[in-house]
């Protein structure tokens, strides 16, 4: 009988060596994941696509068109913390533990709470810090009124007060995306699965980034490319990119952190 508990650790996680390569078989290792579980998992997907949705619906309804693009893009800056769901369910098909929407659900309340806790408000902060930057880098080019969509879309189109809006606004968000991607990309499967508080959970994450840097800069730009393609179709894909990358994400931090002696 498996045990359903956390492992206690004594002393801070080591990370391992990984290549491309290593996140290509992950990628491998988290689609069966999603079809050995895909009703957990693609309703996952499509709690984080609602909400999504409800941002966009939301932007277009009150006619902001110019917060539109911030909160959607932005929005993938708390996917790590939403995907935990997806890191227990890889977890219990890893140890062939049972798994329902139900079980999933209690399992993750029942986790290093504090630590998750503290994550999620570092993911949210990050989140609110992107939109007012946002809102700034909006105000420095176009001014306190804010645009509709339509008119925010032609100015960026056919003007270059537009195109370096755009510009700008993507690098910075870009370098943001980064330091979250930095501090979260291993840290909350690491949460999730052990007894760690949230400052040696960001300190592994970025010593697992910065002695990977080609495979993890290659894992966020797949991260970017594909959110930026469920961003496209007005957040449709999510119900498959969003699980397809959680499963991943958990995948990854077995092979980076070394497995604790026993």
């Amino acid at each position: 009988m498996v045990k359903d508990e956390l492992t206690v650790t004594p002393r801070p996680p080591e990370v391992a060596p990984i290549t491309v390569n290593t996140i290509l078989k992950a990628m491998g290792a988290g689609l069966r994941d999603m079809q050995r579980a895909p009703v957990p998992s693609l309703t996952f997907g499509l709690i984080y696509a609602a909400f999504g949705w409800v941002i966009l619906f939301l932007m277009i309804y009150l006619n902001y068109g110019s917060y539109t693009y911030p909160m959607a893009t932005g929005f993938a800056l708390v996917a790590p913390m939403a995907a935990g769901g997806l890191y227990e369910i890889s977890r219990r098909l890893e140890n062939g533990m049972e798994i329902s929407l139900a079980i999933i659900c209690r399992s993750i309340f029942s986790k290093n709470g504090q630590a998750i806790s503290i994550m999620a408000v570092v993911t949210t902060f990050s989140y609110l810090i992107w939109l007012d930057i946002a809102a700034a880098i909006y105000v420095l080019f176009f001014g306190l009124h804010p645009l509709g969509l339509s008119d925010l879309l032609n100015a960026i189109i056919t003007t270059p007060r537009g195109f370096i809006f755009l510009l700008v606004g993507n690098l910075v968000g870009a370098a943001l995306a980064l330091m979250v991607f930095s501090i979260t990309a291993v840290s909350l499967p690491l949460v999730f699965d052990r007894n760690v508080d949230f400052v040696t959970a960001m300190i592994t994450s970025v010593k697992a980034v910065i002695c990977n840097p080609k495979p993890m800069l290659v894992w966020c730009m797949i991260i970017g490319g594909l959110l930026a393609l469920s961003l496209v179709s007005l957040f449709a894909g999510l119900l498959v990119v969003f699980p397809l990358l959680g499963h991943t994400t958990w995948h990854i931090y077995r092979k980076i952190v070394v497995p604790e002696e026993t």
